[in-house]
C-alpha cells in the first residue's frame, strides 16, 4: 500500500506562483524603501556665483618736479615746474599746498632739495629735484672794465620800448593752457638771441588769460604763463635774474568781444622792459 499521497498538478503550480508574487512584491518594496531612504543631493550652486567679485582697479598718481635752472647764484631765482595725474592734493615743502599742475619762482638762499607729494584713491607718490646755489660772484673779480670799451648800443637807454616789442614778441597759448607752443617756442629763441646782445636789459613778463573762469584760477593761470615764458628764455640762454614775472588774471583784457579771436589775444604772456 502506498502511504505517500498524491500531488495534484494544480495545487502545485498554484503555490509556486503566489509565491513568485510574493518575492517580487516584496522586493518591490524593499527597492522602493531603498530609493526613498537615498538623499537628496545639495543643489551645486552656479559657477558664476562662485567666482569672486571683481574689484574696481584704483590708478595710483604719477608726479613729476623739475626745476630750471638746476644751479644758480645767490640771489638769482629759478623756476619749479610739476605735473602730475590722478592726484587729488599736490604740497612741495617750504610751499605747501600747491595745484595739482602749475610753475612757482622759487629764490632759495641755499643749495634745496625741493620734495613734492602727491595723493590719490590709488595711493601716495613723490618727485624731487634739487636745486645748487653757489656763491655770488664779486663783480670786480674778472678785471676792471675799462671805459669806451665794448658796444655802444647795447644799454638798455639805447633800446625804445617799440625797437624791443618789434625783437621780443608776446607768446599766446591754447586754452587752459601754459604750454609752450611751438610759436612761442620760436619766439622764444628770437627773443633770446635780442636780449643776449643786451646783457644790462631786463625783462618784465606778464600772464594774462581770458575772461572765463574765476579770477583766482586765472591768476594762477597767468603766473604759470609767465613762468612758461620765462622758462623758454632762461633755455634759449637768457640769465634767470633778468627775468621778473607777474600775474594779472583775467583782470587786464587786450579785447573784449566774447569770442575765440578775442579769447585768444587774451591767452598772453607779454614782455616789457623792467625800469
Amino acid at each position: 500500500m502506498n502511504l505517500t499521497p498524491e500531488l495534484n498538478p494544480l495545487k502545485t503550480s498554484h503555490s509556486f506562483a503566489l509565491r513568485n508574487l510574493l518575492l517580487l512584491t516584496l522586493s518591490a518594496t524593499v527597492l522602493a524603501s531603498a530609493t526613498g531612504c537615498k538623499k537628496k543631493p545639495k543643489d551645486i550652486p552656479d559657477a558664476s556665483a562662485m567666482a569672486p567679485t571683481s574689484q574696481s582697479t584704483v590708478t595710483p598718481p604719477t608726479a613729476t618736479l623739475a626745476a630750471d635752472p638746476l644751479a644758480i647764484e645767490l640771489g638769482q631765482s629759478v623756476v619749479l615746474n610739476w605735473r602730475t595725474t590722478n592726484a587729488t592734493s599736490v604740497s612741495i615743502d617750504g610751499l605747501g599746498t600747491v595745484p595739482l599742475n602749475g610753475t612757482q619762482t622759487v629764490s632759495p638762499s641755499n643749495s634745496t632739495n625741493f620734495h613734492l607729494v602727491a595723493k590719490g584713491e590709488g595711493g601716495t607718490t613723490e618727485a624731487n629735484v634739487r636745486v645748487t646755489v653757489r656763491p655770488a660772484k664779486d663783480p670786480l673779480a674778472g678785471g676792471t672794465t675799462l671805459v669806451g670799451v665794448g658796444p655802444a648800443d647795447t644799454s638798455s637807454s639805447k633800446v625804445t620800448d617799440a625797437q624791443f616789442a618789434a625783437a621780443v614778441q608776446d607768446m599766446f597759448f591754447d586754452y587752459d593752457s601754459f604750454e609752450l607752443r611751438p610759436d612761442a617756442q620760436n619766439i622764444a629763441a628770437q627773443s633770446a638771441a635780442f636780449l643776449v646782445q643786451h646783457p644790462d636789459l631786463r625783462v618784465l613778463i606778464g600772464g594774462y588769460a581770458d575772461e572765463r573762469g574765476s579770477a583766482e584760477y586765472n591768476l594762477a593761470l597767468g603766473e604759470n604763463r609767465a613762468n612758461a615764458a620765462k622758462t623758454g628764455l632762461v633755455n634759449a640762454g637768457v640769465a634767470p635774474a633778468r627775468i621778473r614775472v607777474i600775474s594779472y588774471g583775467k583782470e587786464k583784457q587786450f579785447c573784449t568781444e566774447a569770442n575765440e579771436t578775442c579769447w585768444q589775444e587774451n591767452r598772453r604772456a607779454q614782455f616789457t622792459i623792467d625800469r
